[in-house]
């Protein structure tokens, strides 16, 4: 099933009465991974008073934390941002630096959410489809038709390479997969030499 998530990680800055937030939004598959992730972030920020996370898994594990900041002040409204952006296998850690002026609870939670909202904001969102990778290796005369098909099913060349023959390496659709092969098959006069993987989760 496809789902939403951001692609690498990547941190914003945002200051509210000289108190820095910076938030650090990454993608994480595990409930491990999004603690190993936590712990890095707080080993790196270890001068800093908080750091506020929230994540959310695709397993349906959910979890968020204010981290000594009043209750529902900060772990909330992160995750908030998270899950009205639709995102799935995200993790979100805010380190605060106070800078000696107390916000109040609207202060803060308006802080840690744009904090996150900012790192949302840099972030590229990529969606999450059930795939397969076809190894096209085609004879150069049938290479043009053969591109044709592929560009028409919808499907991606992720890598080619040429000696006797052209190798394609093509990404697509589960769904499409041998209906795109068919076409490959018939596109190359049956001269085309097809290997599919076993279909796994990639950004498409």
């Amino acid at each position: 099933m496809a789902y939403r998530t951001v692609e690498g990680a990547v941190e914003a800055e945002v200051v509210e009465k000289k108190s820095r937030f910076i938030a650090h939004l990454a993608h994480v598959e595990t409930e491990e991974e999004a603690l190993a992730f936590l712990d890095g972030v707080r080993s790196e920020n270890q001068q800093a008073r908080h750091n506020v996370y929230a994540y959310l898994l695709r397993s349906g594990r959910t979890r968020y934390s204010d981290d000594g900041e009043p209750a529902q002040t900060s772990g909330m409204p992160t995750f908030q941002v998270l899950e009205r952006a639709g995102l799935a296998d995200v993790i979100c850690v805010t380190t605060r630096y106070f800078g000696g002026v107390l916000l109040g609870t609207g202060g803060l939670v308006r802080a840690y959410t744009q904090a996150a909202q900012a790192a949302l904001a840099i972030a590229r969102i990529v969606s999450v489809e059930r795939c397969v990778d076809i190894s096209v290796s085609v004879p150069y005369p049938e290479h043009d038709a053969v591109v044709r098909r592929i560009q028409e099913a919808g499907a991606r060349v992720q890598g080619s390479a040429y000696s006797d023959k052209v190798q394609l390496d093509v990404r697509v659709l589960e769904a499409d997969a041998d209906a795109l092969m068919r076409a490959l098959t018939e596109a190359s006069r049956g001269q085309a030499a097809l290997e599919a993987t076993a279909p796994f989760d990639a950004p498409f």
